[in-house]
């Protein structure tokens, strides 16, 4: 919230299903506009009030009577927003808008181009950090990838003065990506369950012309990946196991990222398509694994992909020669339990091993659950 710059007249905020978008505006309002809410406008396009009535007549009419502030929500429900908005924004010189929608918005690719206009930003769900504020009223500072590298004894050791982070670290990967969660622990992974549907049956062929009759498939192929993941895709053999041919499943597989669901590693230095095979897949975070995997996750996928969540908001990765993952095409990790050492990257300059089961790091030893603190 506090990176956002609110001063822009237009905003984007893309997101996935549940990360805390219509609340962060609420928010916006509360905190800044309660002494001229007269002038502030909330509005959720998906509400049936936009059946028979237009978005640009009820801004007119907001405009005429001393409006300057103007919140859309669920921009993706309404039929051509992008024309409109782009009307509005330059019919209005006077007012100020920001809209949220789905992961899968195309911003930048819209019928009316908003991207010379607006400037916009990706809501991620909760890191670990975040998880500690809001679930247990722990406050600690993020701090950036170079200084974690440098410093993760002295950070590590501050943060252990406080608390016991292996203590939450557990209940984090299970249920503390989703801000909902706190709303009710026991029907959480059901309800993102649901929600996984929901982006499949109705956002896919909505926002992305998914033929409806293509979505069973399309959830054969998540549970794939999610029994896998992280792996290396044999194209091949998911197109004989899913029943498409090869453009389909890449089609799918690249679908599956833009919805926020499955991340993608590519090789350093190569040129990346939406056709083009990752080198490897993970799950988007860990809490989908417990959702969406019938016999549970193991240990070792939960660490990849925690590691490939938390990092890869604010990095580049890509899939090593040695190692687990590269960032931003300088650092390599091997990631792993307590016990793992450096030897499949012993002779890899800028190298370090992120581990899970450790409180404090030292050398080039990091414990797996710092990297929860980048942002």
């Amino acid at each position: 919230m506090d990176e956002i710059a609110w001063e822009e007249r237009l905003i984007g905020i893309k997101g996935a299903r549940g990360a805390g978008k219509t609340t962060m505006l609420l928010q916006r309002i509360k905190a800044h506009h309660l002494h001229e809410l007269d002038q502030v406008l909330y509005v959720s396009l998906d509400d049936i009030w936009f059946a028979e009535h237009r978005l640009v007549d009820l801004v007119d009419e907001f405009v005429k009577t001393g409006g300057r502030y103007l919140f859309l929500d669920e921009v993706h429900k309404y039929p051509d927003w992008s024309r409109e908005v782009k009307n509005i924004y330059d019919d209005y010189p006077e007012l100020q808008i920001v809209f949220t929608g789905s992961s899968l918005l195309e911003i930048l690719n819209a019928r009316a181009d908003l991207s010379r206009r607006s400037i916009h930003y990706e809501l991620q769900g909760l890191s670990f950090r975040e998880y500690l504020h809001f679930a247990h009223g722990k406050k600690f500072e993020a701090v950036s990838l170079t200084n974690l590298l440098a410093h993760s004894y002295n950070i590590s050791a501050e943060v252990t003065q406080s608390i016991r982070p292996l203590a939450f670290f557990k209940d984090y990967l299970k249920s503390g990506y989703y801000p909902y969660a706190q709303e009710s622990r026991d029907s959480y992974h059901e309800r993102l369950a649901s929600v996984v549907n929901l982006i499949l049956e109705l956002e896919l062929p909505q926002l992305r012309q998914v033929d409806i009759a293509y979505v069973p498939k399309l959830k054969k192929l998540l549970l794939v990946i999610a029994e896998s993941a992280p792996f290396t895709p044999n194209v091949s053999a998911l197109s004989r196991k899913i029943g498409v041919n090869r453009e389909t499943i890449m089609t799918y597989l690249y679908h599956l990222a833009s919805a926020g669901l499955t991340r993608h590693l590519f090789k350093t230095g190569k040129g990346i398509t939406r056709l083009q095979k990752p080198d490897k897949i993970f799950l988007d975070n860990t809490n989908l694994a417990y959702a969406i995997r019938p016999h549970g996750p193991d240990m070792g996928m939960l660490r990849e992909t925690f590691f490939a969540s938390q990092v890869g908001y604010q990095h580049q990765l890509s899939y090593p020669e040695k190692g687990d993952v590269k960032v931003d095409d300088q650092w390599t990790f091997e990631i792993g339990g307590k016990n793992k050492n450096r030897s499949q990257i012993k002779n890899v300059p800028h190298s370090f091993v992120a581990l899970d089961g450790i409180e404090m790091g030292h050398s080039q030893k990091i414990p797996l659950w710092l990297f929860g603190f980048l942002y």
